[in-house]
């Protein structure tokens, strides 16, 4: 790929582009500041994160099957930025932003020159809308940490450094979320392949081990943490068991093809242009291009394999695939812009590129004007919260059985149980958190929170058992104090009735 014909016009531009991705990353996400909810997860994340700070341990305090490195990343922008769901978003923002410089890092030690790499990295800020990933999930956050150990398993240099700061990267990767494993291999086997085609042996085991230990290091330091804070057996079962159970569950044969087939619409822009790359390579073989074309399939059944690895493809889960399928597209729209347009291949190609993400978001903002032009109007869970904290006293607690844990956030109401996530206590997941949760639901009525929250569109997705009890609490101790109406239903605010 040819850099500009002016090396120092050439320069000045670059240099211009890097310092205005954050700005292009932020302008692409913009509407991610304007709901308190994007994702179930990030809610849970965002609470955890509020009750490290207030001394409250994740998964001891606030209970998750996820590892502690979302919580810590949110917690850190909270230290940062001042404890708010906008802090939490710019920091999306900023993971999108590094991501995207990744990409241009990982182009380069391809040879596949600037532009193709700042292509990527705006098709991958694009897409970062899609899927749920406006909201800062695990997907984003550890995207950044991947794509940079990738480009550091291609560059050039000696190789032992490299190593172990691509074992730091995805050991801090891991602590954020296990699936992150398969992209992890695939790093070290770049590196490592010159020494097994040299039949190193010795270097080769000595490397694994290293990469190991450097992988595992973060996830060992937080389980000795929760060992000397004696809590060793519950991080254990939290981070190491349940994701197991979780996973042997999965989802039915038509509920997965269902989800696949949802993903790939989203993503059909970097489907199309990933296609034209091999079509391009029929015509012109270039070495660069060949490169990237079976690094980027490697990457991308690398990434498959993490999607898949869950059993249960969520929406979210789907965002893994984004950093190779946009350095895919990115290539195959360079190569096509080059057979159409000759010497302006570059300019062509990046201006596409921007009109593609831009299309997302004239999309997604198409959908929000559907709704009305009160964008910036509170959602349902700030209103519920300002009616809770206008009455809530000091001491007193309010309970979300079965609707956003952020509630829980924005009132800044103390936590009526470890397990405020729905699905974990109510839902059909209460077997993860490894205690009855029947009896701490009950438990939690018997101490007569001041509020409880019901969605009536997730009513049904509850225990039965749990809805019974909520039922027989909600008729005999509470009256309704608001109403909401959301586009998947109702939700309702109960206030505890004032003893007689």
């Amino acid at each position: 790929m040819s850099e500009a014909s002016h090396p120092e016009t050439g320069r000045r531009a670059w240099i211009a582009a890097l310092l205005l991705l954050p700005l292009l990353a932020a302008g692409l996400r913009w509407a991610s500041f304007l709901p308190s909810v994007i994702d179930w997860d990030e809610s849970l994340y965002i609470l955890q994160a509020r009750e490290w700070l207030r001394g409250n341990w994740p998964i001891t305090g606030v209970w998750d099957m996820h590892p502690v490195g979302a919580p810590a990343m949110i917690a850190l922008a909270f230290i940062v930025f001042g404890e708010s769901i906008a802090a939490v978003r710019l920091l999306g923002v900023i993971c999108v932003a590094a991501t995207g410089y990744a990409l241009i890092a990982l182009a380069r030690a391809m040879g596949g020159g600037r532009a193709l790499g700042f292509a990527a990295a705006v098709l991958y800020a694009g897409h970062s809308i899609m899927l749920g990933g406006l909201s800062s999930n695990t997907e984003i956050l550890f995207a950044p940490l991947v794509v940079s150990a990738l480009a550091l398993a291609l560059a050039g240099g000696p190789p032992w450094p490299r190593l172990f700061g691509m074992g730091g990267l995805i050991g801090l990767a891991l602590l954020i979320k296990p699936v992150v494993t398969p992209e992890g291999c695939l790093a070290f086997a770049l590196l490592a392949w010159p020494w097994l085609r040299a039949r190193r042996w010795r270097s080769l085991l000595l490397a694994a081990l290293a990469y190991l230990g450097m992988c595992l290091a973060p996830t060992a330091l937080a389980g000795a943490v929760y060992a000397l804070r004696g809590e060793f057996t519950e991080w254990a079962e939290a981070t190491l068991l349940a994701p197991f159970v979780y996973a042997a569950a999965g989802v039915t044969l038509e509920t997965a093809l269902y989800r696949v087939t949802v993903a790939a619409l989203a993503l059909r822009w970097l489907l199309v242009l990933a296609l034209l790359l091999p079509l391009a390579l029929l015509r012109w073989p270039e070495a660069t291009l060949c490169r990237i074309a079976l690094f980027g399939l490697g990457w991308l059944l690398a990434a498959a394999v993490a999607v898949v690895g869950p059993r249960h493809f969520f929406p979210h889960y789907f965002l893994i695939l984004l950093p190779p399928l946009s350095l895919l597209a990115a290539a195959g729209l360079f190569a096509a812009a080059r057979g159409l347009t000759a010497g302006r291949a570059a300019p062509f190609a990046l201006g596409l590129s921007l009109l593609v993400s831009l299309d997302l978001v004239g999309g997604d903002l198409q959908t929000r004007l559907a709704r009305g032009f009160a964008m910036g109007s509170p959602d349902t869970p700030r209103r519920i919260a300002a009616i809770v904290n206008d009455e809530l006293r000091p001491g007193e607690t309010i309970f979300v059985p079965n609707y956003q844990p952020v509630v829980y956030f924005l009132t800044q109401a103390a936590l009526p149980t470890r397990f405020p996530f729905p699905v974990h206590l109510t839902g059909s997941f209460g077997r993860l958190a490894g205690v009855d949760t029947d009896a701490e639901v009950a438990r939690i009525l018997a101490a007569r929170p001041r509020f409880i929250v019901l969605d009536r569109s997730e009513w049904f997705s509850m225990r039965p058992s749990a809805m019974a009890m909520l039922t027989e609490a909600i008729e005999e101790h509470y009256e309704l104090a608001a109403s909401f109406v959301e586009e998947r239903g109702t939700v309702e605010l109960y206030r505890l009735l004032e003893p007689e």
